[in-house]
Order: C-alpha cells, then structure tokens, then sequence
C-alpha cells in the first residue's frame, strides 16, 4: 500500500496527510480523486466548482478535512479561485485551528472576488484571532484598500492609513513587498506627496516600486514628474519591464507631451521592448490618443498578420476614441473576416460608436452567438447603445436580464433614463440601487441630479443632497457641480449659490454651471458680478465660463458686452476653442450682427456641425436666404452631415427666397440622403415657402397629405400666408382648424378678422368679434419698450 502511495502521489504531500491515506482501504475511485485533488494541490491545474465541491464532500466522509490543515487550506483556496467566497467562509469557520495561511487565503481571495471590504474584515479578525501578519497578509489589505471601487472615498484611504500603521508598529515597513503597497495606496489615492515620501523612505526601491510612483503620477495627470521619475529610474539602474514602460507611454498619451512620446518610442526600438506585444498594443492606445491615428495603423500593420486578439482590440480602441465610427465599424468586419474571433473588449468599443440600431442589433446578434453576453462590460455597452439610438426598451431588457450589475451598469442605466426624458424612472431605478445595497460613486449621484434637474423636483434633489451628504461625498467637485445644476433649474438659485460657495474645489464647469443659472433666469447682473469676482480672484477662465457669457451677451438688445467679451476671448487666446467660437457665432446673430457672426465663423479653422448650423439659421433668421444656402453647400461639400435643425435653417432660408422646387428637394434629400424624418417645424417650413409664393391651394393640399398629424403651428402658418393674400376661403379652413387644436389661441381670431376687414366684409368682422367675446378669448393689448 504505502509504495502505491508514493507511486501515485507527488513528494511534496504533508506527512498528516499520508499517514492519514496510508490508514484508508483505497479503491480506484479514491485514487483518482486523490490524483486530480493533489495536481490541484501542487498548482498544476485551476479547479472547477464541481470538482471542489466533490473533493470537499469526499474529505468531509474520511474525516480529512477536520484532521488534515493543508487539505483544509488548499480546499479554501479552491473555493476562492472559483469565485465562491460564501463557500470559502463556511469552510474557513468550520477548520478547527486556522493558521496565518488560512487567514491569508482568505484575504487574497476577497481581493481576487472585489470583495475589498470583506477583506478588510477578514485582516480585523486575524488581529482579534492573535495572529501575527507577515508582510503577504499586509500587501493583500493593502491591495484591497488601493484597488476597492470606491476608490477616492475617504473609508478606504483611513483604513490604508491605519494599516500603514500597524506595519510601523510591527516594524514590517522593510519589506519591499509591504513599501511598494503602501506606495501604491498613496499613489492610487491621490495622496502623491506621502506617496513619495514612503517612496524615498524604502531602503529598497525594486521595479514595482517605481513602477507604483510613476503609476501614481500619472493617475493624477503629473505627467512630466512621471517622465522624471522614469529618467531617474534609469540613471540609477534599475531594472525597467513591460509594466513601467506601458505607464510611461500613458503618461505621453496628450497633445502636450508629443514629443516626448517620439523619444520614448524611439528608446523602446532601441532597447528591445518593442517585440513585445504589450508594449506595441501600449504604443497604438498612445499614437490613438495624440490622434495620430494612422501612426496606431502602421504600428498594426508592422505587427503582421497577427492573431492575437488585444492587439485588434487595441486598434478598435484607437478608431472609436477618435470617433471614426466608419473605420470602426469597417475594422470589426475586417476582424471577424480574417482575424480573431472579437472579445469583449472588441465588442465593447465596437458599441461605444454605433449610432445606428440595424446594425448594433447585427452586433447584438453575434455576441448571443459568441456567448459573450454574460460579461458586464459587454452587456452595459450593450444596453448603452439601445439607449443611444432611443430604443430604451431594448435598453431596459438588456439591463434586466444582467446576472451581476455593477455599479457601473446601474449608473448608466440611469443616466440613459435621465437623457431621454424618463427622470422618474431613473430615480426609482436609483431607489432599487440603494435597496439592492450597490455601493454609489459620485457618477451614479451626478446621473441622478441630473435626472432630479429634469423633473425640476426640488423635493427629490434635496433627498439625493441629504444622501449625499450622508455618505461624504457632497463636497466632491462632480457631485457639488451637479447639485448647482439641480438647484438653478429648481429656481432656487440662492441653494445653488450656498453650495458653489462651499464646493472646496470650485472648478470651471460648476462656475459656468453657476453662470448659466444667472442667465437662464434673468439675473444677468449676477452673471456678469461673478465672472468680475473670478478675474478680480485670479482664478482661470476657461470656455465653459465664456460659453455661458455669451449666452447671456445673446439675450440683450445689442452686443455691447459681447464685443467686451470678445476682446476677453482674443487676449486670453480662447478664440481657437470652438464652443467659444459657436458661442461667439450665435451671440451675433442674435444681436442682429450677423456680418460680425460671419467674421468669427470664418475665423474657426474646423467648424463642427452646431457651428454650420448656428451660422446657417442665423442668415436664414436675417432674411439672407442665398448665402444660408450657399453655406450648406460648402458644409455638404467639406464632407459634414447634416441634422433636423441644419435642414429648418435650409428650409427657412428657401422661404424667404420664394425657391419653391428647392425647397421640396432638400424636404425629400432629408429622407432619401441622410435618413432623418422630417418634423412638424420643417413640414411648416414648406407651407411658409408655398404661402408666401401664393400657392395657398398647394399648401392646404400638402398638409391634408402629410404623414403626420399636422398641428396648429402648421395650420397657422397657413392662416398666415392667406392673410397675406387675403385669400378668405382657405383662411376660414385653416382659422378653424387652428381653433380644433387650440381653442384659446386668439391670434387665429384676430388674422381671420384681419383679412375679412381687408375685403371690407365688416359684418363677418363683427361675427368674429362676438364669438371671441362669447368663448372669453382675448386679445393681449400691444406693448413696447424703448
């Protein structure tokens, strides 16, 4: 019997563990149980939960698993590799007298599991067991400190702080394994200055230690110190691997720092590194986002027919971060034809572009068939995308039939509901987060607020400030700047004010936010007090702030104060922003400087497609027909499509052209070119364009065929043009039916009388005249201001 055991069993088995088998009548069965537990044992092989579960029943039987602690442990272990921490527990609680190896097993696996604060329970009880930590069990609570979701809340960094303590008592700082965590910690945290001084503090400085602190650099958009640092960590020789260099080229990743990213690569040809795929795949995410784009294809190509996967996805990555969603789209076909098969990754980013719901279905389609479905970041991409081109529905069914919802799954389920209108449903669906006790970062509370803003719910958004408050995070810049926003929108704009004045980061969006509040109820004063506070402060003034100005510069009489703010743009060399130059654009128009809007139009060196669109409806609002048409053109050919609101300033800019046959053309180009439906402001549009050529017949005849219902602006754009010809007849038709939509509309009363009087029929004036009296329509006396 015991030359079978060592026949069949590695060297390595603890001496328990043999006299207990060599005591067993072993049958074939037990033996091979005993085989495939101990290649688990020995680390040749993960386990799958049905064998763990066979091996602990089967231990359970012999009596192993309370006599034996190895067993025990390596059972644990087997448990925490397969994700089942509830079964790891209950067998931790049922070993009779765990060691620190059991504690630690324990620790690593909440780590691996993202059960961060069961593993900072799990470190609470080793301490009240009588353990002592060795320098595994401080790195793994350090890790799970460093790496726990709430990541900057201040829960995790106090209990990092007070780990950090116990290792001075225990005198275990030492240890580089133990120093590079407490590093990290810091780093990951934002705390960069202790970050440094442990740092310089380790007797040691190995690669993950320097690795850490560039890391942390560039965490906090330090990019320059990272560079320095990685300088420095070559002067001194020490080792560099693929980790330090792929965090070196994150800190290139920025239009600021291209030529630093030049050199880098530069020295990753020279040293070797380059024939790794990690580095090449870093090197494609950094030319994406420089974007340098086609720099990241030639750095595909070089790699040659490769089939492995992260390099594709990296290349996906690069096209949707630039928002090429044709190359995309065409990148992913390309994949599926002649590369790996795409991973969830791939699909994510693939998702990330889509606008156009045929062909997300299409995608939708072969994740289900490549059984890619279960994983979060697919799925939340996934419903992303329904909600993105307004099939929420289908968004709402993804996000239901999700097994684990992260808290970024919840976020952005909310927010979709937020965007589209349904605040009530994303505050309800906010209620069952809490209730399912889904930990809340400042995100999921901004999605919120945003959604309380759009129910203009002040009672709602006081809760969602309470609960903010309550879980320390209402200070935090994202959170204070959405609690603004909330409160202006509620009209509470002193509440708004309280809350900026306390923000301990006030930054540019929240004082814009601010901004917009004062101007979007009037308080154009206080406006403009504010952005004198802020130069007089010294503090920075960035686009979002002008943006706002300006929109305040846009509701007055003249453009006095917008010349003013121009010439702040021009010497504070803002000008090259385009939302400023949008702003810009459509504060002179609205000012009736429409030359000068031209000026700054052309002054833009890449006009995006709100910008041609200001510029196109602010000619068409000014009478000036042929030059709006003459800029859509341009627009069409410098390869911009257009919108529903580009085409109401085409179809405008027809109508005051009297360009009947052009108009119907660009009404038909709408569908047949750019797939947009047309809407009741365009279908007007075109009766406005017959109207005023005299075709009343033809419009009355091109409403009665109109796919949808026409309202009363539509029919009272009619009302409109037959006052103008004093045609009575289709006058009356289109009075009544502007009477049928809205009976309280004086207006439609008041032009069928005009153009009676016109024709001199007085006594069909007088009956029109009784009947506004006998329905208690008035008309609102006339007023001006000088």
């Amino acid at each position: 019997m015991s030359s079978l055991i060592h026949r069949t069993f590695p060297a390595n088995i603890s001496i328990p563990s043999l006299r207990f088998i060599s005591s067993l009548a072993l049958v074939e069965d037990d033996i091979t149980i005993f085989n495939s537990f101990f290649r688990v044992r020995t680390g040749i092989r993960d386990p799958t939960i049905e064998e763990t579960k066979t091996y602990h029943a089967y231990f359970i039987k012999t009596a192993l698993i309370h006599s034996d602690l190895v067993i025990a442990n390596t059972l644990a272990d087997s448990y925490c590799k397969c994700a089942k921490m509830g079964d790891a527990l209950h067998l931790f609680d049922e070993i009779t007298h765990p060691n620190l190896i059991s504690c630690n097993l324990m620790i690593s696996g909440y780590n691996q599991s993202s059960k961060f604060e069961d593993a900072w329970r799990m470190f609470c009880r080793i301490h009240s067991s009588g353990f002592t930590p060795n320098q595994f069990t401080y790195g793994s609570v350090l890790s799970a400190c460093t790496t726990s979701q709430a990541l900057f809340s201040v829960g995790d960094l106090e209990m990092g702080t007070g780990v950090h303590g116990w290792v001075l008592k225990c005198g275990a700082g030492d240890d580089v394994f133990v120093g590079t965590a407490i590093v990290d910690l810091y780093a990951k945290c934002g705390e960069i200055d202790e970050a440094l001084k442990e740092f310089f503090w380790m007797p040691i400085q190995n690669v993950v230690s320097w690795t850490a602190i560039i890391s942390g650099f560039v965490q906090n958009a330090d990019h320059i110190s990272a560079l320095q640092f990685f300088k420095q960590m070559r002067e001194k020789g020490a080792e560099v691997n693929i980790y330090t260099i792929t965090s070196v080229l994150r800190a290139c990743a920025n239009t600021e720092m291209v030529r630093e990213a030049i050199q880098i690569h530069s020295w990753i040809l020279k040293s070797g590194f380059y024939s790794d795929s990690t580095v090449r795949d870093s090197l494609i995410n950094m030319y994406s986002k420089l974007g340098a784009v086609d720099m990241s294809e030639v750095l595909f190509r070089e790699t040659g027919n490769t089939k492995r996967v992260g390099t594709w996805a990296s290349m996906l990555s690069a096209f949707a971060q630039n928002q090429s969603s044709g190359r995309t789209i065409e990148f992913f076909r390309r994949m599926l034809q002649e590369g790996p098969n795409p991973d969830a990754v791939c699909c994510s980013s693939t998702l990330s572009i889509i606008g156009c719901l045929q062909l997300g279905r299409q995608i939708h389609c072969y994740i289900l068939k490549a059984g890619l479905i279960s994983d979060v970041s697919v799925a939340c991409a996934l419903f992303t995308m329904y909600s993105k081109c307004d099939s929420l529905e289908e968004s709402c069914v993804i996000f239901e039939q999700m097994n684990d919802k992260d808290e970024v799954s919840w976020t952005s389920m909310i927010a979709g509901f937020a965007e589209h209108g349904y605040a009530d449903r994303a505050f309800h669906l906010f209620q069952n987060m809490q209730l399912e006790e889904i930990g809340t970062s400042p995100m999921t509370l901004v999605a919120v607020l945003t959604a309380c803003s759009s129910l203009r719910s002040l009672q709602k958004g006081k809760e969602v400030h309470g609960y903010a408050l309550r879980v320390g995070v209402a200070m935090e810049t994202l959170v204070g700047g959405a609690l603004v926003t909330m409160y202006w929108k509620c009209g509470v704009l002193d509440s708004a004010r309280q809350v900026f004045e306390k923000m301990p980061k006030k930054d540019q969006v929240s004082g814009a936010s601010l901004l917009s509040g004062y101007a979007q109820n009037g308080y154009f004063e206080e406006a403009f007090l504010m952005f004198r506070e802020w130069l007089m402060a010294g503090l920075e003034i960035d686009c979002f702030m002008i943006s706002s100005l300006l929109s305040v510069g846009a509701t007055l009489t003249n453009s006095t104060l917008g010349n003013q703010l121009h010439t702040y743009i021009l010497k504070a060399g803002l000008y090259s922003d385009l939302s400023v130059g949008s702003s810009l654009v459509i504060m002179y128009s609205k000012c009736g400087s429409i030359d000068d809007a031209r000026k700054v139009f052309d002054w833009i060196e890449k006009p995006d497609l709100v910008t041609w669109t200001s510029m196109i409806v602010g000619y068409a609002q000014h009478g000036k027909g042929a030059e709006a048409l003459r800029l859509y053109k341009l627009m069409i050919k410098e390869g911009m499509i257009p919108d529903s609101v580009t085409f109401v300033g085409v179809l405008s800019a027809c109508s005051h052209n009297g360009l009947v046959e052009e108009g119907l053309f660009h009404l038909n180009s709408m569908t047949g070119d750019y797939g947009i439906e047309p809407g009741l402001h365009h279908y007007a549009c075109i009766v406005d364009l017959l109207g005023r050529s005299g075709r009343l017949r033809d419009a009355e005849r091109f409403i009665s065929n109109m796919p949808i219902e026409p309202d009363a602006l539509v029919w009272g754009t009619l009302l409109g043009a037959c006052g103008l010809h004093g045609d009575v007849e289709v006058g009356r038709l289109a009075a009544e039916r502007v009477l049928e939509l809205d009976p309280g509309d004086a207006g439609a009363y008041i032009s069928l009388s005009n153009i009676c009087a016109d024709q001199g029929n007085w006594e069909e004036v007088m009956k029109i005249r009784g009947l506004m009296k006998g329905t208690g329509v008035r008309k609102e006396p006339g007023w001006s201001s000088v």
